[in-house]
């Protein structure tokens, strides 16, 4: 308790000649309201003494801890037969600050339940403190773990039905798909976890798209009195994706699409400086192969010429000539977030930075370094309303910028345009290019009856005529803009995003319905 505080009760009693009810109970208010500003629940006077003899004496209870224990239940939330968890105890010791001998703070209650939570070992948790039977102005902390199991699996079937050659399914056209889910949350009681998945199209043949990840995490890797929480991990993957670098734009529709196949490893070490805001570095390891619609390894775009032929003669989609590249990169990336939610709506600056440098493991290996910028700001125009929890007005400011110098393949070129690039057109719509500056800004405004915000937003990004430095210049060969900029008014209703966007190119409008948020 601060000598100002002490001399707030003095001053405050001062005011009287003599000690009624209402000094003390003033001084118990000035005392008290100390302590809950500081999130010291268990922070009172107890009693008073001396009023007989006009000396006062105001005993004081801070709560100061005694003992904290992880206490393990079952799933009616009654205590394990001699508390025996899965769970080592210091996994959790290390995700709070409760320390004996500091006083119980309810911010460090919240923090405890938020980072044990994070751990993803539990599906309830509960901070329980209580007084100490040997001494009632002490605190004991409990916190209740329901342990979630440490091992999962998951299959999901699909089955796809294809006409056969008498327009009828049969057995030959019945082809089973879907994906497999494996994980281990809890390996060696401490925490480290193992997942993996495996997806197909085509049970029965599964080397025409199978695509897996293996994932390997160890937090704490440095030990448990890391501070910045350092977490190594490892992964092994295959994945394919439709590249938006080979599409169409607005005067050329059908585009025969090109698939990006990777397969590879990557290790990463990562460090938390606080719950948002962090930093990673890893190496990457990975064959990157394009493929046509029929799997087929294509080393070359193409595009339906007027007649209905195909153009075989597009860009190249890697830098070999055999649709098949090998890389192996370094991957940095910065991460400072300051935002925080006012009635469900962001306030503060997000800054976000990301680098990758490959390294040139064998003669005639790509070289090359790709970075990119994003900041974004979103300003709290009014303060918040007390009364009610409508969301404040708010203005968000966002920049993103990138370049890649060296050698630029197609499936690593920025695509323009797309939900998170440039609203009111289609990923990769306007275009594929080496450098790119894109500018938004968005104004939210509450919605009082649904207690939600409304938006107008701007946006318009640029390819900085850098398009035509890419190998076979996807933009110009797919008859793309090379730029654009949309504006138009939405709402945001729960995890859905409502949006009518007018694409200034063309000057057309468009609906969309989309979920997550844009910033």
């Amino acid at each position: 308790l601060p000598k100002d505080v002490e001399q707030e009760v003095l001053k405050a009693a001062r005011k009287s000649q003599n000690c009624t009810v209402r000094v003390l109970a003033t001084a118990k208010n000035i005392v008290e309201g100390y302590y809950t500003s500081k999130g010291l629940t268990f922070g009172t006077i107890s009693h008073f003494d001396g009023m007989e003899n006009g000396e006062v004496i105001a005993h004081v209870v801070e709560g100061e801890i005694t003992r904290v224990q992880a206490v393990f239940v079952d799933e009616n939330l009654q205590p394990m037969p001699g508390n025996k968890g899965v769970t080592h105890p210091r996994v959790i010791q290390r995700e709070h600050n409760f320390k004996v001998g500091k006083l119980y703070n309810v911010e460090d209650a919240k923090t405890a339940l938020r980072d044990i939570f994070l751990l993803q070992l539990f599906d309830n948790v509960q901070v329980v403190p209580r007084p100490d039977e040997r001494d009632p102005s002490k605190i004991e902390v409990d916190i209740l773990l329901r342990e979630r199991p440490t091992k999962t699996a998951e299959t999901e079937l699909e089955w796809s039905i294809a006409p056969g050659e008498n327009g009828r399914p049969d057995l030959v056209s019945a082809r089973p798909g879907g994906s497999v889910f494996f994980e281990h949350r809890n390996l060696d009681s401490w925490g480290r976890q193992l997942f993996g998945s495996i997806s197909t199209a085509n049970f029965l043949e599964p080397q025409e798209d199978l695509g897996f990840k293996l994932e390997y995490n160890h937090p704490y890797c440095k030990g448990d009195a890391d501070s910045d929480k350092t977490s190594f991990k490892a992964a092994a993957f295959n994945s394919r994706k439709l590249s938006p670098v080979f599409t169409g734009g607005p005067l050329i529709q059908d585009v025969p699409g090109i698939w990006v196949d990777r397969a590879g490893i990557k290790a990463t070490v990562c460090q938390n400086f606080t719950k948002q805001s962090k930093c990673s570095l890893g190496m990457v390891l990975e064959e990157v192969t394009t493929r046509d619609d029929s799997g087929a390894v294509c080393a070359s775009g193409a595009k339906q010429l007027p007649n209905g032929s195909l153009s075989l003669d597009g860009p190249r989609t890697t830098l070999s000539d055999t649709g098949t590249d090998r890389v192996m990169f370094l991957q940095g990336n910065v991460t400072r977030d300051t935002t925080t939610f006012v009635n469900g709506t962001q306030v503060g600056a997000r800054d976000i930075f990301q680098i990758d440098q490959s390294i040139p493991f064998w003669p005639k290996r790509p070289i090359f370094n790709r970075s990119k910028v994003e900041l974004t700001r979103f300003v709290q125009l009014l303060p918040e309303n007390k009364k009610n929890s409508l969301p404040p007005p708010v203005v968000v400011l966002h920049t993103r910028a990138g370049h890649i110098l060296g050698n630029c393949a197609a499936y690593d070129a920025f695509a323009l345009g797309g939900p998170h690039s440039c609203r009111g057109y289609t990923v990769g719509e306007l275009g594929a290019a080496r450098s790119l500056l894109e500018t938004a800004v968005e104004i939210r405004l509450p919605v009082p009856v649904l207690k939600t915000h409304g938006f107008l937003f701007w946006e318009q990004c640029s390819d900085l005529s850098s398009s035509s430095a890419l190998s076979g210049n996807p933009t110009e060969f797919y008859r793309r803009a090379g730029k654009g900029s949309t504006h138009g008014v939405g709402i945001k209703l729960g995890p859905v995003r409502a949006e009518w966007c007018i694409d200034n190119n063309s000057g057309t409008a468009s609906t969309y319905v989309r979920f997550g948020e844009r910033f």
